[in-house]
């Protein structure tokens, strides 16, 4: 099949696009710099056909899908500084990217009858209550700029399409980018004690994991809302933090907060964000390996 991917310069296109050539599969990578300037790890995704394009731009968009013809679109490119989309001067920028650049590539899919894969988010949901968000869930109350625009972009892609897969990721972490488990390992290694919220619930999402079940998904029509994050259990940041440095061998020592306790962010943050992935294992779609396994093997491959 052949495929066309947005965002690669980021952690998840890098990843599908590796996993794309790693299956067989023809992959077309693009991103809005006029080349590929992610982790140059001598794997496929820096050696792959790339294409510059500005999603924002509909006749852009329209034209280099229409010379792709791609059989698969797996957009990954978003507006994800969830701080930064706070602000006034931003919110045009995000709205661009997040939802306008959206329908412009959901529009492209339509006319070619292409799939297309769009990843969302939990914080489409108010993050509210214990009770673990399902995919068909209506109840849709984002607490952001980023959310909101992110939740726009669902529909759009649902509102053109019927050859569509919307998957709400969480916690997401790749060796393409920047992530909290990166940011813990530089903290750790400049201080004894942090801080970590310890009242945010949800699981991590690694990258290359995930990049393989959206292959699977683009190779079926099992179309519709899914929630695809590793298993492993739910947990708090804390956790995580606490975990991230056990597994490497740090001995910083990490101290629970609440989030009012924290402060700092800009943008609020969603306390529930858990998310029911039942309905993969449903369709038939293998689920992700566990979070403690992932963050061995990624802490492994961030060595290399």
């Amino acid at each position: 099949m052949k495929f066309f991917v947005t965002g690669v310069n980021g952690q998840l296109g890098h990843d599908v696009m590796n996993e794309l050539h790693k299956r067989g599969h023809e992959g077309v990578g693009s991103d809005i710099q006029p080349q590929y300037s992610g982790v140059a790890d001598g794997s496929a995704v820096t050696t792959l056909p790339y294409v510059q394009l500005d999603i924002t731009d509909s006749q852009a968009v329209s034209r280099v899908l229409e010379q792709v013809r791609p059989q698969v679109v797996v957009h990954c490119a978003a507006w994800t500084a969830v701080d930064a989309a706070e602000d006034e001067e931003n919110i045009p920028k995000v709205r661009a990217v997040n939802v306008l650049g959206t329908e412009n590539i959901a529009a492209a899919c339509k006319k070619l009858d292409c799939k297309m894969i769009y990843l969302s988010t939990d914080y489409v949901f108010d993050g509210q209550g214990e009770t673990p968000w399902e995919p068909d869930c209506r109840d849709y109350k984002p607490l952001n700029v980023y959310g909101q625009t992110k939740l726009e972009g669902e529909l759009a892609v649902a509102n053109t399409l019927e050859k569509y897969f919307i998957v709400r990721i969480a916690w997401v972490f790749g060796l393409n980018g920047k992530n909290f488990i990166k940011t813990m390992l530089n903290i750790g290694k400049k201080f004894d004690t942090l801080r970590v919220v310890c009242d945010q619930i949800g699981t991590p999402t690694y990258t290359l994991d995930l990049s393989r079940l959206l292959v699977d998904m683009a190779e079926t029509e099992k179309y519709g809302r899914y929630h695809a994050t590793n298993e492993g259990g739910y947990i708090s940041w804390y956790d995580f933090a606490c975990e991230i440095f056990r597994q490497a061998g740090y001995d910083t020592k990490v101290n629970p907060v609440t989030t009012a306790e924290y402060g700092l962010s800009k943008a609020a943050r969603p306390f529930n964000s858990r998310l029911d992935k039942s309905k993969l294992v449903e369709a038939g779609f293998e689920p992700l390996p566990t979070w403690q396994d992932a963050l061995t093997r990624y802490l492994k491959e961030i060595e290399e």
